[in-house]
């Protein structure tokens, strides 16, 4: 195999690959990405047997052929290598190595045979659409905060893609919970996904699917099993097993009638939250709020360290009301606000609150308050 290649979309390609690859792993070929040259385009493919991630590239192709090298080496190489470089990747079979060569930087690296490398079997897809990137980094970007980190309920360790029934008809939904808070995130339903099963895309999924979303031409085609999904580009897929396991009945966590409705400016609530929690100190300190009519008293008080209070102007026309908040999960449910104003709706102080966007009813958080 020998091809030359362009830094800037090897560099890309090989970043892609090397971020799938798990660090720590007992088997040597899951730490190589493989090289597969053929045409005029080069592939990248890495895997952690739960993730596959395949980089195409344009080359210029002198051999084709294929080998695997070290993913992180090769771009630690290709990212220290200067712009504009002209790359050429050539292998030799015989001896096991694969040089990099660029101006006159020379690299020598050790290859494994393609043979050994894991190759995800690929699936029959029960439903197949694409949706916009925009749509889809929205649902995800929205909802992902909410994932949980606890091994021992590995089904919330995701985000459930599903179809649901809402008041405008059926969407595309997606839905993270911790059971401390909720994002239900909703978009319109893509033509061709009405059979779609749901399925539950695992945490390190929703991260590598990040890169794919950036640019807002896109068109992101999804396919979608009972045990795998898949999300491609034209120029990268990425296909991810599922979780395999039953999320729960999410809509009996959300609140139906919380009545109390206070009306803020999102960016000043948020900033407000991250002052007083300063004196706090572990982030996880409760924040009391003090509703009282069209004002919000915000307070800390940590005996070890301090105290703090700081009053906002909000639009709230109901009874007294005093419940206490994680500062971390305020300050992440109000960061989600695209629109100027969130709307808190409150029932009592131990009940689930409910967040929304102005009027807007396709994204709805929901936050267990703590008592203060």
């Amino acid at each position: 195999m020998k091809l030359s290649i362009e830094r800037a979309a090897l560099l890309k390609a090989v970043a892609q690959a090397q971020s799938v690859v798990e660090r720590r792993n007992t088997i040597p070929i899951l730490a190589n990405v493989l090289i597969e040259a053929e045409g005029n385009e080069v592939q990248f493919r890495a895997t952690d047997l739960d993730i596959e991630v395949v980089d195409k590239a344009p080359a210029m192709v002198e051999r084709a052929g294929a080998t695997t090298v070290s993913a992180v080496t090769l771009h630690e190489i290709v990212r220290k290598l200067p712009d504009g470089a002209m790359v050429t990747l050539s292998e030799d079979s015989a001896a096991g190595r694969l040089t990099v060569a660029a101006g006159r930087s020379n690299f020598n690296l050790a290859t494994l045979p393609k043979e050994d490398f894991p190759v995800m079997a690929s699936s029959e897809y029960q439903s197949n659409f694409s949706a916009p990137a925009p749509v889809l980094r929205r649902l995800f970007d929205k909802s992902k905060f909410a994932i949980s980190t606890e091994e021992t309920r590995y089904y919330l360790n995701g985000v459930y893609m599903h179809i649901a029934e809402s008041e405008d008809g059926r969407v595309l939904r997606c839905v993270a919970t911790d059971g401390h808070r909720l994002a239900r995130i909703d978009a319109e339903l893509p033509e061709g996904a009405a059979d779609m099963p749901g399925v539950i895309v695992p945490r390190k999924t929703v991260g590598e699917l990040r890169k794919l979303l950036d640019d807002d031409e896109m068109k992101i085609a999804v396919s979608v099993s009972e045990t795998k999904v898949r999300f491609a580009t034209p120029a990268i897929t990425l296909t991810s097993k599922v979780i395999d396991g039953t999320f729960p009945d999410y809509t009996r966590v959300i609140p139906q009638g919380n009545s109390r409705k206070m009306e803020v400016d999102a960016a000043d609530f948020a900033k407000a939250v991250d002052r007083v929690a300063t004196v706090s100190s572990e982030r996880s300190r409760a924040v009391k709020l003090a509703l009282d009519e069209d004002r919000l008293i915000l307070s800390v008080n940590a005996p070890d360290s301090g105290a703090a209070e700081e009053e906002l102007a909000v639009a709230y026309g109901d009874e007294r009301l005093e419940i206490g908040f994680n500062a971390k999960y305020l300050l992440e449910i109000a960061s989600q606000v695209d629109r100027e104003n969130a709307v808190f709706l409150f029932n009592s102080a131990g009940d689930p609150t409910l967040m929304r966007e102005g009027g807007d009813t396709s994204a709805v958080y929901v936050v267990m308050p703590m008592r203060v």
